[in-house]
């Protein structure tokens, strides 16, 4: 509760309720004409019909009154509407509820890489940080590389920024350290990427820019309806990058969590290529990845 002090002054109709901090910067004389809009205590103190003029500066507010009441009578109500409007908005304005970031950390199937998930989407498409070099144009990812000597590599994806470590470390000794620093960078309005984000859509087009055979497209589909779903719940990302005719192989970009994860070559054998074999037997016998 802030404490207010009553001061009388040399004007019998104007009382000063006086704060132990200074409530704003300049000064506001408010009275029934104005925008109160934004100052829920000028709301509350005109809710009395004897209030003539509200003037707020330095630590203290003043109030004018008419002469139909005696200060006696009003001037402990009038102090305590100041006590709790400025609990509840202690420089005077309206304060903007900030957005919460709520974070949790997920494994992935890459021992290295930790998926930091956020109630809030970050961002539509993704961005991916290889090294610290080519974090210019991040800003999120530079708060990790500056923050944390382990980071290797960054991944932001719709709702989730996923981390790669080196092995200084174990995610059981710094996975809370990571999730705060992204909690509170989030919160406190931090630019998460000043770059394009690449679209989910097609990023392959980016990369070797050029569009999709008739063949590529429906290995493309496949991968998008029955595999990616999966893969991007993992923290990671899995695009069809070439397509070799001749020897009915097709090659994988392999992106976030799933670059060099241990298990990501067992994952394509026995999950990925199994799945393309079985719903396009003519165009797909292998599978190859490429790490992004």
């Amino acid at each position: 509760m802030r404490t207010i002090l009553i001061e009388p002054t040399e004007n019998p109709k104007v009382m000063k309720f006086v704060a132990d901090y200074n409530l704003i910067p300049g000064s506001l004389e408010l009275d029934r004409n104005s925008d109160i809009s934004e100052i829920p205590m000028a709301q509350e103190l005109f809710n009395y019909p004897f209030v003539e003029k509200i003037f707020i500066t330095a630590n203290f507010v003043a109030v004018a009154k008419q002469d139909t009441v005696e200060w006696e009578h009003v001037a402990e109500s009038l102090k305590n509407v100041i006590e709790d409007e400025l609990l509840a908005n202690p420089r005077i304005y309206l304060q903007k509820k900030k957005e919460l970031y709520q974070i949790y950390a997920e494994m992935t199937p890459n021992p290295n890489v930790m998926k930091f998930v956020s109630n809030k989407l970050l961002m539509e498409g993704f961005v991916e940080v290889k090294s610290r070099e080519q974090a210019e144009g991040v800003p999120l990812a530079q708060a990790i590389f500056k923050e944390f000597d382990f980071a290797k590599e960054v991944f932001i994806s719709d709702n989730f920024v996923a981390v790669t470590r080196d092995n200084s470390v174990e995610w059981h000794q710094v996975m809370m350290s990571v999730r705060a620093l992204i909690a509170e960078y989030l919160q406190n309005g931090g630019e998460i990427s000043s770059i394009e984000a690449q679209k989910h859509e097609n990023p392959v087009e980016k990369i070797i820019n050029r569009d999709y055979t008739a063949d590529e497209q429906k290995i493309s589909d496949i991968l998008n309806e029955y595999v990616a779903p999966a893969v991007e719940n993992d923290g990671g990302k899995i695009s069809l990058m070439e397509y070799d005719q001749e020897n009915k192989t097709a090659k994988m970009l392999l992106q976030g969590a799933c670059s060099g994860c241990p298990s990501s070559t067992a994952t394509l054998k026995n999950g990925i290529e199994n799945i393309l074999k079985q719903f396009v037997p003519d165009l797909v016998e292998k599978v190859e990845a490429v790490n992004g």
